[in-house]
């Protein structure tokens, strides 16, 4: 009995833990010159939706400190090698969880076919949840001819009554993990 419950268990955690993961995907130009990239200046994209004024200095913010350790420096003219700009957005999605007594006796097979025994008792319950899911999309366009040339997207399952110093953590989490593989590999 306890080796069937193992691995349940195992499964329930790791689902557990893989729904509020960070999920990061990104994509770039395999014919842009990285290494030619020194420097970058924020832009507003044209269409994307605003944020408030203090969560838009918190992104840009972690992305300034995350693209400083990457050996990208920040200026405001148009001198800058990159133009960036951000996206940000909270969808909801429904999650429904259900519940089962499933004690006594049943129906089921039992050696050579089906029954259908009578005596047990089954009590389902359900519950609805709304859960809120945070997207971050980065752009950089290469600036001499305005072509894209790397796009990342980060999404995670947002806890709307965490305080601000977890949110903040978890968004330089996120910004660590979107900007993981920029400047993106060089084949040989």
């Amino acid at each position: 009995m306890k080796r069937a419950l193992l691995p349940s268990v195992v499964g329930i955690l790791l689902l557990t833990f893989s729904a509020f993961g960070q999920d990061v995907r990104y994509n770039f130009d395999k014919n842009a010159d990285f290494s030619k990239f020194k420097t970058y200046k924020w832009v507003a994209l044209k269409d994307a939706a605003k944020v408030n004024d203090l969560v838009s200095k918190q992104i840009t913010d972690a992305i300034d400190a995350e693209l400083a350790t990457k050996g990208l420096t920040k200026v405001d003219d148009d001198s800058a090698n990159l133009y960036i700009g951000y996206q940000a957005g909270i969808g909801q999605e429904k999650q429904f969880t259900s519940y089962s007594s499933d004690w006594g006796y049943g129906g089921g097979w039992y050696r050579g076919g089906w029954y259908g025994g009578a005596g047990g008792m089954s009590t389902t319950t359900g519950q609805t949840d709304t859960i809120y899911i945070g997207q971050l999309a980065l752009d950089m366009y290469d600036s001499t001819n305005k072509d894209l040339a790397w796009r990342g997207v980060a999404s995670k399952t947002i806890d709307e009554k965490a305080k601000p110093d977890k949110q903040q953590k978890n968004l330089a989490k996120a910004i660590k993990k979107l900007l993981k593989n920029y400047p993106p590999p060089v084949k040989k």
